[in-house]
């Protein structure tokens, strides 16, 4: 069994730059371990698996060492495909099956959106050995149920950031976001996210990050769409529309190259 193999670069309108996803589009049911080597050899923050179920489509996101519970960029980059290469009708709505539960993604213009579950971030104490593993001292630290959220003095902490791996590996949660407000007229806020635990040092951008940035930099800023920009080497923007239980996310995505993965289970 061939199966086909897209790379697309997410949140992004340009390529090599935004967040890179491998896209997998599945025929049928398909063994977990496979899906966890073919996450490895692609060695991108995530692998999505895609596989059609009646009016939807199954989704599932591996990291190279684990599968998670809820992706953005994946995401994004899956409906990209989905509509690119015909499975989808432009004006439908792409419906995904997740462990997260029904997520979907429409046509926006040149954008794509995505409707996700919010994930606002509750006070909580510093972990032990946090801020050592950041070297920046918080103005706010906040735990939602994946991450970390660390909000510091301004845009130049965030992009200057360069954290001990090993000893961020050590914190008990997905990864830890870094924010502050953006100095740019461009953006509202920008971050970082750090997720050496899940095999990942810093992911590029982060969509499920700003399901906990929405939430906390609307009720900063008093506004109800923001835009993001996640300051990693490659970059990336984020639209972001908080609206209670859940948050729209919006972004663009590129295709970088379409194969076949011929070592198939």
């Amino acid at each position: 069994m061939n199966v086909p193999l897209y790379h697309i670069d997410a949140f992004t309108d340009r390529p090599f730059s935004g967040n890179p996803a491998a896209v997998c589009l599945l025929s049928g049911p398909t063994d977990e371990g496979w899906m966890q080597q073919v996450a490895a050899e692609m060695n991108l923050s995530e692998t999505a698996f895609l596989r059609r179920e009646a009016d939807c489509f199954h989704l599932r996101w591996f990291t190279p060492t684990i599968e998670i519970d809820l992706c953005g960029h994946a995401t994004l980059a899956a409906a990209h495909l989905l509509w690119e290469a015909g499975e989808l009708a432009p004006e439908i709505t792409a419906r995904f099956q997740t462990r997260s539960g029904l997520l979907t993604a429409a046509r926006k213009g040149n954008w794509i959106e995505l409707d996700f579950p919010a994930e606002p971030a509750l006070p909580a104490p510093a972990p032990e050995g946090l801020i050592e593993a950041l070297g920046v001292m918080p103005r706010y630290v906040g735990r939602n149920r994946f991450d970390y959220l660390v909000e510091v003095d301004s845009e130049e902490a965030v992009r200057n950031l360069a954290p001990d791996f090993p000893r961020l590996a050590k914190i008990s949660a997905r990864g830890v976001m870094v924010t502050s407000r953006s100095s740019s007229s461009l953006y509202d806020f920008v971050s970082r996210f750090f997720a050496p635990a899940s095999g990942i040092d810093e992911d590029p951008v982060t969509g499920s990050a700003h399901c906990c940035l929405g939430p906390f930099w609307k009720e900063q800023l008093h506004k109800d769409e923001l835009v993001g920009y996640q300051a990693s080497a490659r970059g990336g923007i984020v639209r972001v529309r908080p609206a209670g239980e859940r948050i729209y996310l919006g972004g663009q995505a590129v295709t970088v190259s379409r194969g076949t993965l011929v070592a198939a289970q």
